[in-house]
């Protein structure tokens, strides 16, 4: 007999098989415990789940479908309100997001709804099946500035109202932070590339190694006779401590060492792009990236110690996220704090000096803040430093466009509908808040482009 309070559980991996591999560590649902977990839901009439969704999915809509067994009509209804359920139902922070509001949570286990959006989607994309409709031409053009998950989804949104768009994208793939900085094991690149095929197929043209800013100016843009310009640009300019030692061979940002080893495939033998991942590997922070870089390092074969200035209680990476790691075997050091990283005489990181840290009050950030412990350092050995420090908009486009007003941290300054100080340029995602999820990129992605579709109508008086 169901249990209504108690969630289904997914089949993964066994962590020392998997902290080996690069294979997906969630196997998900099969059809049979998809839908005896979404029989669970109570299909609410005023549903507080859709009100943690940045992209308000009807949630109750989908899962009532597969309970049904009626899993392509729930990849339509998901495909209504997002153009990435694959990738959501994989990486959003739902237990922060929809399933913190589910009713059940008052009395056991919220409906898991992540894992049941991976479910619709695959069966989706696994049968071949296209689920987004289109209107007719409207004869407007709108340019897309980066593949990820902000222009990926205004691309979606626009095409489906008519609009002829074109995405460029600075490297060899579509899919910015999914494919590059998201290791396979969390996402495969096939969930992204069928994904931004189904764009494709509806009509949306990508064009990589196309660098706005560089190869392309937004004045060329303009002269090719688009109407608007969203910025999706993301956020790739990492961050570093300015600690003594961050110059020295085998000190890396947690950006160029997961673009080297997903986009670039370092992790595969016969790819002439090699990354170190060292013998004893410390990762500085304690976000998802820094949990992504923690884990690939572990599979290329490194001891792997987590380095983090508070305690596990504050840690911001998703709870899924930091389980998997201590199962997979890394070390958590809390309550330290790097201060300097010494070398060999040839230049290579040997050690690095920690200094431990006690709580004080909340910053502004709502946690409370570390303060250094003075005369208690201690050496850590190690032969490789990663930083995972979080990361700032890039301000290549921003720089030779100086019209377009920016903030301190290079953040393009939008209103409510992601318009710029620009009339015709609109921005969203990371290019806008500095880096964050997936989730929160897409739905600036629909806000945007609702305001591209108000200011044209406006513009040209339809």
């Amino acid at each position: 007999m169901m249990d209504r309070f108690k969630r289904v559980p997914v089949r993964e991996q066994e962590p020392d098989k998997r902290n080996k591999n690069f294979e997906e560590v969630c196997y998900g649902y099969n059809e049979e415990e998809a839908m005896t977990e979404a029989k669970r839901c109570l299909n609410c009439k005023n549903p507080q789940c859709r009100t943690g969704c940045p992209v308000s999915i009807d949630i109750p809509a989908f899962i009532h479908e597969i309970s049904e067994g009626n899993h392509e009509q729930a990849a339509r209804e998901l495909s209504k309100y997002t153009a990435l359920p694959g990738v959501c139902g994989r990486v959003c922070p739902q237990e922060s997001q929809c399933e913190m509001h589910c009713v059940l949570k008052n009395k056991g286990d919220a409906i898991s709804i992540g894992k049941l959006e991976r479910f619709a989607a695959d069966y989706a994309r696994e049968n071949n099946i296209q689920t987004m409709e289109v209107e007719a031409p409207n004869d407007h053009k709108v340019a897309v500035v980066g593949a990820g998950p902000a222009g990926i989804t205004v691309a979606g949104e626009l095409v489906k109202k008519g609009y002829d768009v074109t995405v460029f994208e600075s490297l060899q793939n579509a899919g910015g932070v999914l494919v590059y900085g998201i290791p396979q094991f969390r996402l495969p690149d096939k969930v992204v590339d069928s994904e931004v095929q189904k764009l494709k197929d509806l009509g949306v043209k990508f064009e990589t190694n196309t660098i706005v800013g560089r190869t392309m100016s937004v004045d060329g843009i303009r002269l090719e006779g688009y109407d608007a310009i969203f910025l999706g640009t993301g956020a790739g300019l990492p961050r570093f401590m300015n600690i003594p030692g961050e110059n020295y061979n085998g000190v890396f940002s947690a950006n160029e060492f997961l673009t080297r080893t997903n986009l670039m495939h370092a992790y595969e033998a016969g790819y002439d792009t090699p990354i170190i991942a060292g013998r004893k590997t410390a990762i500085i922070g304690g976000g998802n990236v820094a949990m992504d870089a923690a884990r690939v390092a572990k599979r290329l074969g490194a001891d792997v110690t987590v380095v983090y200035r508070r305690t596990q209680e504050e840690l911001p990476a998703r709870l899924e996220e930091v389980h998997h790691a201590m199962e997979e075997g890394i070390e958590f050091r809390f309550l330290a704090s790097p201060v300097e990283i010494h070398a060999d005489e040839d230049g290579w990181v040997k050690s690095m000096t920690v200094r431990p840290m006690e709580l004080g009050e909340p910053d502004e950030s709502g946690r409370r803040r570390p303060i250094p412990l003075e005369g208690q350092d201690y050496e850590l050995e190690v032969d490789t430093v990663i930083m995972a420090l979080g990361t700032n908009p890039n301000p290549l486009i921003t720089s030779t466009n100086p019209d377009i007003e920016t903030n301190k941290r290079e953040g393009i300054i939008v209103d409510e509908l992601g318009q710029s100080s620009v009339d015709d340029i609109f921005a969203g995602g990371d290019a806008v808040t500095g880096a964050a999820t997936v989730i929160l990129a897409m739905g600036a992605g629909k806000q945007a482009a609702e305001g591209i579709d108000k200011y044209i109508k406006e513009k040209f008086g339809e």
